[in-house]
């Protein structure tokens, strides 16, 4: 089996619950793509009491003969077993358990479980049923629940007010890798980029281990995203995005209406003002945006001095924002298209934003650059009141300093121009005058080869570059 890169806590989460003196009722979620399966198949070597896969798309009569197969293939039986409902598929479970003579916990392992649960199949009223009566009142079973539908794990889950309510002992969110888990897992594929390379492939892939499986190490990063992308109708990750919404949520159309018009502003978005653009609001705009953020698509962050109440949304998901930008409009097949857009300035200012978005989806690794890992602090944006001006990462520390970080991609030193020298100071003296901080103002340079003679620069107070992105949080 593969080598596991990163999830050491969540490694470290499944080890407490497998020696805890209880039963156990584990669920993992994440985004499609993200190493769920891989993970538990990774920590428990492929040994379970009994495992099973929901089967997309299929009816409740078929998803039971499947399961029967599974019980009759664990129970080493010949025997013609026949499931009617949910409750006979758990009340064998139960049985097949029963008889094991196993001394430790038994894992039963059920992954694509939202695929299980079809209109009018009750099958969540019947694990509610096997867990409350039987499962949860023993000490010896370990019950793990998988799926990348998030909208159904938490709705009938992890948000359950019925027989499920308080039921669930841990929940295990995968996160998206960082750049340090991605560079790990390229040099495990005995890939030899450099941080600024990997740092290019972020800005397109973001943190998603199976779209790094996808590259061929022998080409270029611009040939493999042509590869991946542009050189055909069908090119891998260009189809990828038709199932990515669809698989995670249900309504998943109105997800892609916020998402949509997020990908329309690097600034973000207030929640009334993505209401506007949206169309639609209230309790459903409330459940998609928490869905949203919750999947690592899009970020919040308070405004510096606007309560909390008054967040800014913007869009945290690289891949997503690479294909609204080059590819949902392209419908002409290039394999070179890619290749030839890198030569162009219209690649340099999208990689000028999506390089803003790498740093503040590092931004504990900012913190520890700067020394005040150990240090209280609140981050936010910050807005000018006409809207001419905006600081995208405030960092206010508890020892009352607070930094206004500057976030420049380039391929060599940063060169601050007198012009811009200028304008930062204009920018800082309306930041203090507008939030009436009376604190030490920082300005924090963050580049990919730190600022050109920084010596000779008074307003710049820290510079931190590409490398101190890829430390350990």
């Amino acid at each position: 089996m593969a080598e596991m890169i990163g999830r050491k806590d969540e490694c470290r989460e499944l080890e407490r619950c497998l020696k805890s003196p209880k039963s156990e009722f584990v669920v993992v979620y994440g985004r499609r793509r993200i190493g769920k399966t891989f993970l538990i198949r990774n920590f428990f070597k492929d040994k379970y009491d009994f495992s099973f896969v929901g089967q997309h798309n299929c009816t409740k009569e078929e998803q039971l003969a499947n399961f029967a197969d599974a019980i009759k293939s664990y129970g080493n039986s010949n025997f013609d077993l026949q499931l009617k409902t949910w409750k006979d598929a758990f009340k064998q479970l139960r049985i097949l358990l029963e008889n094991s003579r196993v001394r430790r916990k038994k894992i039963v392992f059920i992954d694509e479980m939202p695929w299980l649960d079809s209109r009018r199949s009750d099958f969540v009223s019947a694990l509610e049923y096997f867990w409350n009566s039987w499962a949860g009142n023993r000490s010896d079973i370990m019950f793990v629940a998988c799926g990348s539908s998030t909208s159904w794990i938490v709705e009938k889950i992890l948000k359950n007010r019925g027989g499920l309510f308080n039921r669930i002992t841990m929940q295990i969110y995968l996160s998206p890798f960082t750049l340090r888990e991605v560079k790990e897992f390229l040099k495990s594929q005995n890939f030899t980029w450099d941080n600024y390379q990997i740092a290019q492939a972020y800005m397109i892939l973001g943190g998603v281990p199976f779209y790094y499986s996808l590259i061929n190490k022998s080409l270029p990063l611009a040939k493999n995203i042509d590869n991946l992308f542009f050189s055909s109708k069908n090119a891998v990750l260009r189809t990828e995005f038709d199932e990515l919404f669809a698989a995670l949520f249900s309504n998943y159309e109105k997800h892609i209406d916020v998402i949509k018009v997020l990908t329309a502003c690097s600034e973000g978005y207030t929640r009334t003002e993505i209401a506007q653009k949206a169309g639609f609001g209230g309790s459903e705009m409330t459940k998609i945006l928490d869905n949203l953020e919750r999947c690592d698509f899009i970020m919040s962050s308070f405004k510096t001095g606007g309560g909390k109440k008054n967040k800014i949304y913007r869009i945290c998901d690289f891949y997503t924002l690479f294909y609204y930008k080059f590819v949902d409009n392209n419908r002409t097949s290039n394999a070179n298209f890619w290749q030839k857009l890198s030569l162009t300035p219209k690649l340099y200012t999208w990689q000028g934003f999506s390089f803003e978005l790498l740093c503040l989806l590092h931004i504990k690794q900012i913190q520890k650059a700067l020394g005040i890992d150990g240090v209280m602090t609140e981050v936010s944006t910050w807005r000018s009141k006409n809207r001419d001006a905006q600081i995208d990462l405030v960092i206010e520390r508890s020892d009352r300093v607070v930094h206004l970080c500057e976030m420049k991609f380039s391929k060599n030193e940063y060169v601050i121009t007198s012009d811009y020298e200028n304008t930062l100071r204009r920018r800082m003296g309306a930041f203090e005058a507008e939030t009436g901080i009376e604190r030490g103002v920082n300005l924090s340079f963050v580049t990919t080869y730190g600022v050109a003679n920084v010596n000779s620069h008074s307003i710049v107070n820290d510079n931190i570059v590409l490398s101190d992105l890829f430390e350990n949080q």
